[in-house]
């Protein structure tokens, strides 16, 4: 049977500037044609997720764990290596990517729908379980620039699970919204899994990651370090970032 997700040797680099230059020096360097610098953010890494699988994505800041994400997301592409998805793919990545600040919370649920794949119909279906989950039902009139960043997440999260995806994507969504929110999310989610889809999550709770992952992928400096069961992966983790003892 095939991987619901499949990566293979992927590696990742985006151009790195490391200071400003003047506008002279940028002529110079385009008329001599250099490479600008590049960061590696991703080097080789390879995971499959089957139907039904749920994978925590941890490491530092700027591990790749997010570039990894965008990747399976379709919104970037590898420099080397490949990734196949099957089926339908949701991913709630930067806060608020798709929605439109001058758009009502109406006009964008619509519209975000609509680049996820719904059609008007099935939008039109489903509008009402979005509005109810979100509990913005008293917002959906104003525009998206008076939300807060909490009431943003609320909308962008209800429109992406009620799109019903294969493979659900998140990426620190739970880090915005009050405890009570942040629990129906959850809920969400497990019953997500249950339904046999597959998810892959990035989050700095690793309490939160137990609670909705099997599985586990270390990654470190755009590298693999560890991958396996949730508990043991997060054990590891956790002992790695734990400051050595100082001696006298």
């Amino acid at each position: 049977m095939a991987a619901a997700v499949e990566v293979v040797g992927v590696s990742k680099s985006f151009a790195h500037h490391s200071r400003r230059a003047l506008l002279q020096h940028r002529l110079v360097s385009l008329l001599r044609r250099r490479q600008p610098e590049r960061f590696q953010a991703l080097r080789n890494v390879s995971v499959a997720l089957q139907a039904g699988d749920s994978l925590a994505i941890v490491g530092p800041n700027g591990a790749g764990k997010s570039t990894l994400l965008s990747l399976v997301a379709g919104i970037s592409f590898p420099d080397e290596g490949r990734i196949v998805t099957q089926g339908s793919v949701a991913a709630l990545l930067e806060l608020g990517s798709g929605f439109h600040p001058d758009l009502t919370g109406r006009e964008n649920v619509i519209l975000n729908a609509s680049l996820l794949g719904l059609t008007r119909k099935q939008t039109r279906e489903r509008f009402d379980q979005i509005v109810e989950f979100s509990e913005l039902a008293g917002f959906l009139e104003e525009p998206l620039r008076t939300y807060s960043t909490g009431m943003v997440m609320r909308l962008a999260f209800s429109v992406a699970v009620n799109v019903d995806p294969d493979v659900l994507i998140v990426d620190e969504a739970f880090a915005v919204g009050d405890q009570a929110f942040q629990a129906k999310c959850i809920r969400k989610i497990l019953d997500f899994k249950q339904a046999g889809k597959t998810l892959l999550c990035v989050s700095h709770s690793t309490a939160i990651l137990e609670q909705v992952c099997g599985r586990a992928l270390w990654l470190d400096r755009g590298r693999t370090v560890m991958e396996g069961g949730i508990r043991e992966v997060l054990d590891a983790y956790r002992a790695g970032l734990r400051p050595q003892s100082v001696h006298a």
